[in-house]
């Protein structure tokens, strides 16, 4: 599932993304360490995996999900 990053904080490594239909879900240091990022911009398209209802996976939309 793909996402638009709203904010991400560097020193906790989390933050939250907007659905395409505008539903905001915010995510965890684990799931940002999950994936192979290093830094989060707002703005920026990020593909997702969701597990019960949260966030377990953050990568960039040109990456491929886990």
């Amino acid at each position: 599932m793909q996402a638009t990053v709203k904010s991400f904080d560097g020193e906790t490594r989390s933050g939250s993304v907007f659905l395409d239909d505008g539903t905001e879900i915010a995510f965890e240091a684990a799931a940002f360490d999950a994936g192979p990022l290093r830094h989060l911009r707002s703005g920026q398209r990020v593909n997702i995996v969701m597990s019960d209802g949260r966030i377990t996976y953050v990568t960039l939309s040109t990456f491929p999900l886990p």
